[in-house]
């Protein structure tokens, strides 16, 4: 699941009223002791056996939230029967079986047996392929279970299970804590509060007004800010609190802008047929008299103008895309953000791991006068090797830099974790008889706290002069790319423990350290590359302006005009608009102000995906068109992205959003084909009804010439796509595909009306009207000569629509749609020729036909080329 913005946001309340049955049960659980709430649950400290684990997930289930159960094949096939389209086909062999056509009937039946089983095939083949990729990035849990530590898929949680957590891990389920250090949780998911929470094994004092407010319980959809600790499952599946939750919101999905257009689509397909149907339906039995014959004659039109194979074209385009993806370290997590993938026009990262190597090195560790000094690299050793919030690469750097065995000579005694208000952390250690705060951080929020500085042995007071000249040092580190951080200290009485952040007051400043991490040699190119795409990158960093400004402007990056987090303050919702589309380095950023200049970008118009990989990254990747992450990034990151780099490269984004633009592209090459195709059906098929002695086609011969266009267009998927469509970002525009439709419809009617014409008076079909016995032969010629004309041209015209160039001359197709296209030609052309034409009211065509088909073919090739390539000129092709 996508981590759902805060659910009190979208009006979904605390249970403080009635409470469920799994409500009950994890408060009674909470109100126990920790061993007894294990006991309680067949559990202990050592988990469950692997034994017990599988039989109680035989009892309650898989640990996943409301979703669609997979079917035995032979129901799913069934339940595809009630597709309205089916119903359609179904209750048309029905009437036909009841007028005593029994032939049609039973190619009618037959033709929704044909479509029903090849939309299964096609789509069950392409949803294993998406399952397989995307377990390569699914969500793990880490357990005890038969006394040791072993990681599970999160699906395989069971109540019992004992879970251990560290920061940012996301909650597999509701939890009773059962031990913690210093363990702190973000619930901004389920409350709406963004302040991190902090959660004890110890019993609630007094009882809480809802569940949510269980002191020792955490619950899933919320995740790990800081801190470990270790709790046993006790509600999984629906039956945790956001389970509930989300069984009410299950009908409430957000649409993307890819659902947005297609739905936008088929009701442009639904209001035209409905026009047209309730046309043929009042002509056919004005002039001719039979309403039941009408009736059926309307209601086959009907299924000729549904883009009945949309649902299987977008499935394989989808899937197709998705497995391309992969191949180029791109993991596609929701299918139908593929599309929004390749509309993005703006992009933003932080520039750690995108546009810098990722491999932060410690370069210097001095004290306020710039000498090197071992107290300040131990000092912030201690910092990093105590803190239990999650460990980020300075971390990781100051960690590898130095092996110190600090557990000989002091321990742990308390910790403040890190905020964005206060950009430090602290741990309290005692150390040589004393409790010792160390306190790592920003330069400046640093500074902040501090009251004297240590040099050598000697305390002195933190004049402002001393101030100036460390703040001079740190700006020209900082304007030469190195990432700085200022350690301090305070010394306590040993009988003080507890503490918090009102103790970071008149802290003794030690020194600080630098990092560097230099650019990545390629960053530079991919950033052009993604320019000469369309995609602008804007870089959202919580690093300081003179740092974040040396390494954009090594990449290439307009780095001049640097906007930080203080300046976007308090700016109303038009300046900050105006800012976040001026600029392109934001710095000194709060988690909160991404989203804000996310949100102001969408409001612009713009498709803005958003590539972060830490705890502090979440909330932007779900406000984000496309969340993009990478498979190192902590689960909360994880879990809320879209799409999952198995690289973290913006090389490796560019080949996504190209496979994603392709993606895209060929879906609205069917939709285009659709569109126009079934307007200009419209033309004919009304005025043929009107002025034609007889029907324009048997319903039958509709049906069949339906069948075989939409098998044609089953290749669509692996077409090839011009490097000139991929140049540049696409969005959904239904604007312009009604009027490709309104243009580019009405050329095949002109040729349809030719047919007409043909076969009325070259062909002398218009003898009909004298009657006699080649009456009959007569129709039926005229049924056969269009059903071969309206096949071979709209089948045929995929070629000059699929591309804005001379077709095969200047855009070659791919071979999977030149087979399937010459195939159904092939067919349309044997029909009246077969054994069994006579089944659907096809009689032999004279030889001369097919001369005058071959010059209304490529006349049709010429004017369509022609109107598109005006069509593009005048409308462009967004």
């Amino acid at each position: 699941m996508k981590l759902v913005p805060s659910l009190v946001r979208q009006g979904v309340k605390s249970q403080a009223a009635a409470l469920s049955e799994s409500d009950k049960r994890l408060i009674d659980v909470c109100s126990a002791s920790p061993d007894a709430a294990l006991s309680g649950l067949d559990s202990s400290r050592d988990g469950l056996s692997i034994e017990l684990a599988e039989a109680v997930r035989k009892r309650y289930g898989f640990n996943a939230l409301t979703k669609k159960e997979k079917k035995f094949f032979v129901f799913d096939i069934i339940g595809r029967f009630k597709n309205p389209l089916a119903i359609q086909l179904l209750v048309i062999g029905g009437i036909s079986l009841w007028m005593g056509d029994v032939r049609s009937a039973v190619v009618v039946g037959g033709m929704v047996l044909l479509s029903v089983i090849l939309s299964y095939v096609q789509e069950t083949r392409s949803g294993k392929a998406v399952e397989e990729l995307q377990k390569m990035v699914q969500s793990n849990t880490l357990v005890i279970r038969g006394g040791k530590e072993t990681e599970i898929p999160t699906v395989e949680l069971v109540p019992g299970d004992v879970v251990v957590l560290q920061a940012g891990a996301i909650i597999p389920a509701d939890l009773r804590v059962i031990s913690a250090k210093d363990f702190f949780l973000s619930q901004s998911a389920l409350t709406g509060e963004s302040m991190p929470i902090e959660k004890t094994a110890e019993l609630a004092g007094e009882p809480p007004k809802s569940v949510i407010e269980l002191p020792n319980a955490c619950f899933q959809g919320s995740y790990v800010v800081s801190g470990t600790a270790r709790g046993v499952a006790v509600n999984t599946g629906e039956r945790t609190y956001l389970g509930s939750i989300s069984a009410k919101l299950s009908g409430e999905k957000t649409q993307t802008s890819f659902d947005r257009g297609i739905e936008g689509f088929t009701w442009l397909m639904i209001k035209f047929m409905v026009v047209m149907v309730s046309l043929v339906f009042l002509i056919v039995g004005l002039t001719k008299h039979n309403w039941l014959d009408a009736l059926v004659f309307a209601m086959s039109v009907a299924v000729g103008l549904t883009p009945e194979m949309l649902p299987m074209i977008l499935t394989v385009n989808l899937s197709k895309g998705a497995l391309v993806m992969s191949k180029k370290k791109v993991i596609v997590k929701r299918l139908s953000s593929i599309q929004n993938f390749g509309a993005i026009d703006i992009l933003c990262t932080d520039k750690t791991g995108t546009i810098t190597q990722d491999r932060i090195v410690l370069e210097k560790f001095v004290d306020v006068t710039n000498r090197p000094s071992d107290d300040v690299l131990r000092y912030a050793y201690m910092n990093s090797y105590y803190q239990t919030g999650l460990r980020n690469l300075l971390d990781r750097s100051i960690l590898s830099h130095t092996d110190l065995d600090v557990e000989r000579s002091c321990s742990k005694v308390d910790e403040i974790p890190f905020d964005f208000q206060r950009k430090r952390m602290s741990v309290i250690i005692e150390y040589e008889g004393s409790h010792v705060m160390i306190t790592k951080g920003s330069v400046e929020d640093i500074y902040s706290a501090c009251g004297s500085y240590q040099l050598d042995d000697e305390v002195l007071p933190l004049i402002d002069v001393i101030k100036r000249d460390l703040m001079e040092e740190y700006e020209r580190l900082s304007k030469n790319g190195y990432r700085v951080l200022a350690v301090a200290y305070k010394e306590f009485p040993k009988d003080k423990t507890v503490f918090s952040t009102k103790d970071e007051e008149d802290l003794v400043l030690l020194g600080y350290l630098a990092f560097f991490d230099p650019p990545k040699d390629s960053s530079a190119k991919a950033l052009a590359a993604l320019g000469r795409m369309g995609v602008a990158v804007k870089i959202l960093t919580g690093d300081n302006e003179l740092v974040t400004q040396k390494i954009c402007g090594d990449v290439g990056l307009d780095a001049k005009n640097v906007i930080t987090g203080g300046q976007l303050t308090g700016l109303d919702e038009a300046a900050l608009g105006k800012a976040a589309e001026e600029h392109t380095v934001f710095a000194r950023l709060s988690p909160a102000q991404k989203e804000q200049i996310i949100s102001s970008l969408q409001k612009a118009g713009h498709v803005v995906g958003y590539m972060g990989d830490g705890i502090n990254d979440a909330p932007a990747l779900n406000l984000a068109d496309v969340g993009i992450s990478v498979d190192t990034a902590v689960d909360v990151a994880k879990e809320s992205a879209d799409i999952i780099l198995l690289e973290k490269s913006l090389m490796v984004l560019e080949d996504g959003i190209i496979e994603g633009r392709r993606v895209f592209g060929n879906i609205v090459k069917y939709i285009k084909m659709g569109a126009s195709s079934n307007f200009g059906n419209m033309f004919s098929v009304v005025g043929g009804s009107y002025f034609l002695p007889f029907l324009p086609m048997a319903p039958i011969q509709i049906l069949m010439n339906n069948l075989l266009y939409d098998i044609s267009q089953t290749g669509i998927p692996m077409d090839n796509v011009d490097d000139e469509y991929i140049a540049k970002p696409k969005k959904w525009n239904i604007d312009n595909i009604k009027k490709f439709m309104l243009f580019i419809g009405p050329m095949s009617s002109i040729f349809d009306y030719a047919t007409y014409f043909l076969m009325l008076y070259f062909f002398g079909c218009i003898a009909f009207k004298t009657g006699g016995p080649n009456g009959p032969y007569l129709e039926k010629l005229f049924h056969t000569g269009w059903f071969v004309e309206s096949l071979l041209t709209q089948t045929f015209i995929v070629y000059i629509i699929r591309t804005k160039k001379i077709p095969f001359l200047q855009s070659v197709p791919a071979m999977p749609m030149v087979f399937t296209t010459v195939l159904v030609i092939l067919v349309g052309i044997f029909l009246p020729y077969s054994r069994f034409s006579d089944k659907f009211g096809f009689v032999p065509l004279p030889a001369v036909y097919w001369l005058w088909m071959t010059g209304f073919m490529l006349a049709y090739a010429v004017l369509t080329h022609g109107m598109k390539v005006w069509f593009y000129k005048k409308f462009g092709d967004d």
